[in-house]
């Protein structure tokens, strides 16, 4: 059987008997008999089919190996073919769970080869990969040491691809840290490289995803829905599987701003409609629950969807503001016929625990919701009057103001006459 023909049925036992495919490319990587520009087609082909073989079958190990042992091979051919060679077998470790302590291995490995090797290029590459790798392993000094380090070396080559990249994960890193002022600064560097030179669709919308983020956080809900909008079209003409978070993202903004009927319009839309399922089902819980202002309705969706609702840091962090609004909301509209009333009669109506609505009426009075009192003795809260305003201390300032710009006037006036 000639070398194709085993290629061939490699392929083809793949579906079925993975295993005995996986012994088939073995073999393909390790034969020398046949002549060496057929060789090297023959390898590339197999290493590549071997990579998507242990990633379906989840075998970390076994795909780090494998890149281990192809360096003399991927040493000998070409360098722009080895390096595209190396970066998707990398990258098949995505699809494999709990391997991100191996695969930062794997990077560092091949980072240290690319330096002895002199292979430029590739190795910033596969810096940017483990910064990214970093990031998503909660190693964020190590993420802004090697961050600090790949920018000087990418101005210096004027690599502005790669340059973006670096850039966004800086932003991201920034975010994470929550250093705001640092992730907006480092955005606007990625957008400013990005509009020198032609940006990739994919690129683009992680930039704009990143953008809505941070417009998120500053409660600009309006502007982060333009951006996670735009970002939901690009992933959505790419079938990237992130469109699902944006589209998310964007229902998110609208139920922030007090636009929960919004959610149900966008969702039965012709693009979102690819989108249904559970994710998108966790947001219209959630809107419904902010529109009927029903704390009961808004914990239930938590319960019910604490995956797609809990596992997004973003999406967490906004939904524990919203769920904060809501019950100070709820809180408020109870007391307000009150002047005096049992805390224990205010948890029942709400259906909490007493000592959590305790606490947080108590947070209330300090921020100044309302004024009043808890009495914890009788176990009650005594609510008072909003007290009347004294401008007198505001007058009183902006009478000084007033007279100190008259004096300037003055003086002015008297430098001019002498």
């Amino acid at each position: 059987m000639s070398v194709q023909d085993e290629l061939r049925l490699a392929g083809e036992t793949a579906q079925t008997s993975p295993e005995k495919a996986v012994e088939i490319y073995k073999r393909l990587l390790a034969d020398e008999s046949v002549s060496k520009e057929e060789s090297v087609k023959i390898k590339e082909q197999s290493l590549l089919k071997l990579g998507e073989l242990y990633q379906q079958l989840n075998l970390p190990t076994e795909l780090s190996e494998l890149i281990r042992n192809s360096r003399s091979f991927l040493a000998s051919i070409p360098k722009a073919k080895s390096a595209k060679l190396i970066k998707t077998l990398v990258d098949s470790f995505s699809g494999i769970p709990n391997s991100l302590d191996l695969q930062i291995s794997i990077c560092k490995e091949n980072i240290q080869w690319c330096i002895e090797d002199k292979r430029i290029f590739l190795k910033q590459s596969l810096e940017t990969r483990l910064v990214a790798l970093y990031l998503d392993n909660k190693m964020y000094t190590e993420s802004l040491q090697l961050i600090s380090t790949l920018l000087k070396e990418l101005k210096r080559l004027d690599d502005k691809m790669v340059l973006i990249e670096v850039q966004l994960l800086e932003s991201q890193v920034c975010h994470a840290l929550r250093s705001l002022p640092k992730a907006r600064a480092a955005l606007t560097s990625a957008r400013t490289s990005a509009n020198a030179i032609y940006c990739p669709p994919l690129l683009q919308a992680a930039l704009d995803m990143q953008s809505g983020i941070l417009h998120a956080e500053e409660k600009d809900y309006k502007t982060a829905y333009s951006y996670f909008y735009e970002t939901f079209e690009g992933y959505s003409s790419l079938d990237h599987p992130k469109a699902v978070l944006a589209l998310k993202y964007m229902l998110l903004c609208k139920i922030m701003i007090g636009s929960a009927d919004d959610v149900h319009n966008i969702v039965s839309g012709k693009l979102a409609l690819r989108y249904a399922g559970r994710e998108v089902d966790a947001m219209k819980a959630v809107a419904t629950a902010h529109k009927n202002r029903s704390l009961l309705e808004f914990e239930h969706a938590l319960a019910t969807y604490n995956e797609e609702l809990g596992k997004d840091p973003i999406i967490r962090s906004q939904l524990a503001s919203l769920y904060d609004t809501l019950q100070e909301q709820n809180l408020v509209r109870i007391i307000e016929p009150f002047s005096k009333v049992e805390i224990s009669h205010i948890a029942e109506m709400v259906k909490l625990p007493t000592a959590q609505v305790e606490t947080k009426l108590s947070q209330m009075i300090l921020d100044k919701v309302f004024h009043g009192i808890l009495d914890q003795g009788a176990g009650c809260l005594i609510v008072f009057e909003e007290p009347a305003v004294d401008k007198t201390y505001e007058a009183s300032l902006d009478t000084l103001k007033q007279m100190s710009l008259v004096v300037e006037s003055l003086y002015e006036k008297a430098a001019k006459l002498t």
